[in-house]
């Protein structure tokens, strides 16, 4: 089928008016996608130098460049369709359909996102401490926006969710400069206190490593079994917190012994009833 010269003609005219249209539309969009994207580079640069230079939690600072980043990139697509003449109300339709499904499918991924906004944020703990969570007691070597990463005494490493974390009991053991070390020790019912008691004092009034302020006590804690329980407590800096404890239980045995004192074992005492 031919097409008539007018009809060629109308077609041309059409195509020429829809290409003035549609051209200074793409090029603008263009425009603003490269001059949009620089500028979001640029700031984000310098947006990243400020938090270098606060000295702030570098996973922190790693989650909100991201966030930030996210969010600009996403305004400059808005941006860019709001120029073409996409309907927004079915643009973001779609948008709130997909964020829909993705939250579904991903509602434990989620729930640690959420967590790890909320531990990076209010820093309960940050890397280098020594935490027990979750049943795990070790060193923070990372937190990440999903997971906190630590290394145990025994060099395990142990990978634990955020969600679960922030939402359960964290215990922040190097949090304070100093920690309170405190020994148990028993000794025999006929042992003179007062003189276990000076023993005790002797021993910690000679290790440097143990505070004068607070001072530290000695105290008859209970009736045992078979000892007079002692309670020692004193304070120290958090990294000699198990020297004092490993050496003063040492020492406590060794003075002991020298001053006859006892530390008793476990003792029952039987009346036997003769019937006639």
């Amino acid at each position: 089928m031919e097409l008539s010269p007018e009809a060629v003609n109308s077609l041309l005219e059409q195509g020429i008016a829809l290409a003035y249209k549609i051209i200074p539309t793409l090029i603008y969009a263009l425009l603003f996608y490269f001059i949009a994207k620089f500028i979001i580079n640029k700031f984000i640069k310098g947006f990243g130098i400020i938090l270098e230079k606060r000295d702030s939690n570098p996973s922190l600072n790693t989650f909100l460049i991201g966030l930030v980043k996210a969010l600009l990139f996403v305004s400059l697509f808005i941006g860019l369709a709001t120029i073409l003449g996409v309907p927004m109300a079915s643009f973001l339709a779609i948008l709130g359909a997909a964020g829909l499904a993705i939250g579904l499918a991903l509602q434990g991924s989620l729930s640690n996102f959420a967590g790890g906004v909320l531990i990076l944020l209010f820093k309960p703990f940050k890397v280098g401490d020594v935490i027990t969570g979750k049943g795990h007691t070790g060193s923070v070597s990372k937190i990440d926006i999903l997971y906190t990463h630590m290394f145990t005494f025994d060099n395990k490493e142990v990978v634990i969710p955020n969600g679960s974390l922030a939402n359960s009991d964290v215990v922040n053991i190097s949090s304070q400069p100093t920690r309170r070390v405190d020994i148990n020790v028993g000794v025999s019912y006929d042992t003179d206190i007062k003189k276990a008691r000076a023993v005790i004092f002797e021993i910690l009034k000679n290790d440097d490593r143990v505070h004068a302020e607070p001072a530290p006590v000695v105290w008859l804690n209970n009736f045992g079994d078979s000892s007079l329980d002692l309670v020692v407590r004193a304070w120290a800096n958090r990294e000699h917190v198990w020297p004092v404890y490993w050496d003063t239980m040492e020492k406590i045995k060794e003075a002991f012994d020298q001053n006859e004192i006892e530390i008793p074992f476990p003792q029952r005492v039987l009346h036997h009833v003769k019937e006639e």
